[in-house]
């Protein structure tokens, strides 16, 4: 598969909607069968699969005389749950090959029908064959052998056609699919490695519509209206590291894959070698993808004979144990949380991470815990839903549960599965929801108006205009008690920053917001304010017992940053609900809650009603010292040891809390103003002896916090540091002249997780003889969404010029008493002694639009920017290029490219200059020149292709030629 990214047409793709693309059909009845699968299996196979073929003939001799069998192919896919085969051999990287018998030349073409033999096979067996089409010749000399043949498909058109161009290519290929249509009715349809200007000008999507309308269309990591399926290609970075929707940017209900290796290392294709199979990965991405109603389409490696590799087909051999058992809760689900309905998929209690998947006719739902919390319960977010009785799907264990506050709390699980344990939720539907809401906004995009917020349909969406802060003001129609919202946003967007295939993504989500409420929509109290965690999902703010008739949601700003401009001040949401209540069982308590008559409760502390908290209660009265107390006398653990204790509290002015362990010496910890009645969460260490302990939490100041409940769990593994976003600038390679230097540095830390950062310090260290001007960035604690920042200046020693040196940036902080860091650097270099001017491509001073940055090693910083041209806003822009003289200079410009392509280069805004280049691999740096007129002082400097792509860039530079 190609790993390439054209230009990114992010758009949300509704059918229902006036802002639908034309010929878009985001559903169709041709959809179902795909619809109703849970996976697909993913082949790459062709001449270049090891042990590698340059001809075409010998190729297809060894393949039948290594025993290929299409059933062979047909019974792993079923193995894995697989309702379709996806077959890549006419592929760039392997051949161009073709699998069937093909009066058109051009190309590898086998004699015989491997590709009707694997059709003839599926259908047999229920299982669906698509076939994949690429539309990039580049490739095609990679081995030293020339793999298109140009004059034979010249003299079969009658008119020459150069095979190697992408005009060329797209005649050639549009041939092709025209007869696989004609041969191979029962094919499912094209699974499309990107666009290629003929296919397009040519309409040929449209024909394959007219001709084989029930035949699906695929297209990688573009979302273009026609297609059936968006493809989302090997995504990684994320955290937990098989969660891969977080790296999805196309909302339900819109088809989607997630293309992804099995195999850990290697090409997509069998290059000879034996590579591990992760499986704890790849099944929590089977799971986490049927939790998003997302596709794993899954890529393994066959050899030459068709066989696995052995520890593939080892993956697939465990998968056909592993799956039935859970078969009800993948099968005919779709992804729980969001316009289909459910509880909160992500991040639980005590590190547990996990998705909801949900049967849209039975109503049933299913809590997939992939990764386990430290406890023996799991507590999630019920999303109002009544729960009548919860069990274990794989066991058939009937399982206590409670609910209170908000949350579903599933108690004494002990059968935990390694992969993931699957509990069935049985459930009376979802209750306490106002109807009737009303919405207005500060601001709407034309066709996006508030009103989609609250008319019950998922499909339609409000869009912010991208403007920040925004409102969003919500009528219940008269005076009503409320207690929280629950929001869905658009799941337009990855949920944290990162770079695909050289473009920056990041997310859209809500970050920092407040809440207010009025009844009179004039004068507005604030009853809430926060940050939002960027995740999937249907997302809550508990706003304590409210009795009005407006609510104002008031978004400060969104996750993404400037970085990614296609998802800066972007915010869009596709409903709020406004709840006036909770769900409350009886009978089964939550362990540790504070109300508990197990606890001892001493001076004026008592029980208070709290109908956001856990239980409904809470325990008021605390301050004035350890005389007005509540002590827990039964917190029991298997083990001496270091254990995390969570206190949940509420409070509306800022205070304090102490705990004291075993009558040991109190841990004491600041409180911060909120609310009263909606609790908020503190974890310090204690340390606990094997059997029963005594807890007791108190305040020494004169007016105490309520608790809610205690929460005890073993500490997270010592490897554990929470994600946090290290933003240095300059980034990349400084080039300097001679002589003393001064470089400017900034940094930004940004807590992205629901932990608390202590003690935390943010510091440059300069490089040996350097010094530093400026103070360490310093704060005693950070919360989720805070950010700490510093700037210094580093100075070099005088009367010397610089050697190579990195300034490293560390944020360093406390974790539940364990000290951590993170770090970034800050490289700098004398520049070449024939060179007055030199920057890196990736320099943070520069502007690139829609480009995005990727690794280089043989480039000079180790990076490049990729993705620049195809349109105006792909490009990359040097300005302050500071010279001391008007005249003529010679700029280098440094680059990487496969195959023949332009920059336009445009100094100061004046008329660009074409600059051709040509060379092999994208990972070779090459450099070409020209001469460039520049003013004494500041000039701009512009690389650019507005129609096509350009050379991938690493750095320029001006010498006096």
């Amino acid at each position: 598969m190609r790993l390439r990214l054209c230009i990114a047409i992010v758009i949300a793709l509704m059918a229902s909607l006036i802002s639908v693309p034309a010929g878009a059909e985001v559903q169709h009845p041709r959809q179902e069968w795909m619809r109703a699968s849970t996976a697909g299996l993913f082949l790459h196979w062709g001449m270049f699969t090891a042990p590698k073929h340059l001809n075409c003939e010998e190729w297809e001799r060894d393949v039948t005389g290594g025993g290929w069998t299409p059933d062979y192919w047909v019974d792993e896919a079923r193995k894995l749950g697989a309702s379709y085969i996806v077959l890549a051999t006419f592929h760039s990287r392997l051949g161009y090959a073709r699998p069937w018998p093909s009066k058109i030349p051009g190309s590898c073409a086998t004699k015989r029908d491997l590709l009707g033999e694997l059709v003839k096979a599926g259908k047999a067996k229920g299982v669906q064959i698509i076939l994949y089409m690429t539309d990039d010749p580049q490739w095609h000399s990679e081995q030293g052998v020339q793999t298109l043949n140009s004059k034979a498909y010249s003299d079969y058109k009658g008119q020459q056609v150069d095979l190697t161009t992408r005009d060329g290519f797209g005649r050639y290929s549009y041939d092709l699919f025209f007869e696989v249509m004609e041969n191979y009715a029962d094919l499912s349809g094209f699974w499309i490695d990107n666009d290629n200007a003929y296919w397009e000008q040519n309409r040929l999507y449209e024909q394959i519509r007219e001709k084989r309308p029930t035949w699906l269309l695929s297209n990688n990591n573009e979302d273009t209206p026609i297609m059936d399926t968006v493809s989302n290609e090997q995504k990684t970075g994320m955290i937990p590291s098989y969660d891969y929707p977080q790296a999805a940017f196309t909302p339900m209900p819109r088809l989607t894959e997630a293309c992804y290796k099995l195999p850990n290392t290697g090409d997509w294709w069998y290059t000879g070698g034996t590579h591990e199979v992760d499986t704890r990965l790849n099944t929590g991405r089977y799971i986490t993808n049927a939790g998003s109603s997302m596709k794993s389409l899954m890529a393994e490696t066959p050899m030459l004979n068709g066989k696995m590799p052995p520890q593939q087909e080892a993956f697939n051999n465990l998968m056909a144990s592993w799956v039935p058992p859970i078969k009800e809760s993948l099968t005919g689900t779709e992804g729980g949380g969001y316009l289909y309905g459910g509880m909160q998929p992500g991040f639980w209690n005590d590190g547990a991470h996990g998705v909801i998947t949900i049967n849209p006719k039975t109503k049933k739902q299913y809590v997939h815990v992939v990764t386990r919390p430290r406890t023996d319960y799991v507590r999630l977010r019920d999303n109002g839903y009544r729960v009548n009785s919860v069990s274990d799907l794989r066991t058939g264990e009937r399982m206590r549960f409670t609910q209170s506050g908000g949350y579903l709390t599933i108690l004494g699980v002990k059968n935990w599965d390694t992969y993931d344990t699957v509990f069935k939720v049985d459930t009376s539907g979802q209750q306490f929801f106002h109807s009737g809401v009303k919405a207005t906004a500060s601001s709407s995009r034309d066709g996006f108006p508030a009103s989609n917020l609250t008319d019950g349909s998922f499909e339609k969406y409000w869009d912010s205009n991208a403007q920040q802060p925004v409102s969003i003001t919500l009528d219940l129609g008269r005076r009503k008690e409320s207690t929280y919202l629950a929001i869905n946003q658009r799941e337009s967007s990855p949920t944290h920053a990162r770079v695909s295939f050289g473009r920056p993504e990041d997310s859209t989500r809500i970050k920092d917001y407040k809440v207010y409420a009025s009844n009179d929509n004039r004068r507005w109290d604030l009853v809430r304010s926060g940050a939002m965690a960027s995740a999937r999902g249907t997302q809550f703010i508990d706003i304590g017992e409210q009795n009005s008739r407006y609510l104002k949601l008031e978004v400060l700003n969104t996750w993404g940053g400037p970085q990614a401009p296609r998802f800066f001040k972007e915010l869009q949401i596709d409903e709020i609900k406004v709840a006036h209540g909770y769900q409350r069982s009886w009978g089964t308590d939550l362990p540790l809650e504070a109300e508990s008559w197990r606890n001892d409760r001493d001076g004026r502390a008592h029980t208070g009603w709290c109908e956001g908290c856990s239980g409904g209660a809470q325990v008021t009265g605390l301050g004035g010292g350890a005389r007005n107390s509540v002590e827990y006398r039964d917190v029991s653990v298997a083990a001496d040891g270091t254990y995390r204790l969570q206190v949940d509290h509420t409070s509306s002015a800022a205070t304090s809390l102490s705990v004291s362990v075993n009558g040991a010496a109190p841990t004491d910890f600041a409180v911060a103003a909120d609310r009263p009645d909606a609790p908020s969460s503190t974890a310090v260490v204690a340390s606990l002896k094997a059997g029963k302990n005594t807890v007791k939490l108190y305040s020494k100041a004169a007016r105490g916090p309520a608790v809610d409940r205690i929460a005890v769990s073993p500490l997270p593994a010592e490897s554990y540091v929470p994600k946090t976003t290290l933003t240095v600038e300059p980034h990349g390679l400084q080039w300097v002249g001679p002589g003393q230097q001064s470089v400017k540095v900034t940094a930004k830390l940004r807590l992205d997780a629901e932990d608390q950062l202590d003690q935390v310090k943010l510091v440059p260290t300069a490089p040996a003889g350097w010094t530093i001007q400026g103070d360490p960035a310093t704060a005693a604690l950070m919360r989720i969404g805070q950010e700490l920042t510093g700037s210094w200046t580093l100075t070099s020693p005088a009367g010397t010029d610089i050697s190579t040196v990195t300034a490293p940036v560390t944020a360093s902080f406390q974790v539940l008493g364990r000290a951590k860091q993170v770090s970034s650097s800050v490289p700098v270099r004398i520049r070449p002694a024939d060179r007055v001017f030199v920057r890196e491509a990736e320099d943070s001073v520069n502007k690139i639009g829609n480009a995005g940055l990727t690794g280089c090693g043989p480039c000079s910083g180790g990076e490049k920017v990729r993705n620049i041209g195809g349109s105006p806003d792909a490009f990359v822009l040097f300005e302050n290029v500071t010279v001391d003289a008007a005249r003529q200079y010679t700029l280098y410009v440094d680059f990487t490219v496969n195959g023949p392509r332009s920059y336009f280069v445009s100094v100061n805004g004046g008329a660009p200059v074409e600059v051709k280049t040509d060379g092999v691999g994208n990972n070779t740096p090459y450099t070409t020149t020209l001469p460039v007129t520049l003013n004494a002082g500041a000039n701009t400097i512009k690389l650019f292709n507005d129609k096509d792509g350009a050379p991938d860039l690493d750095r320029i530079s001006l010498g006096l030629g």
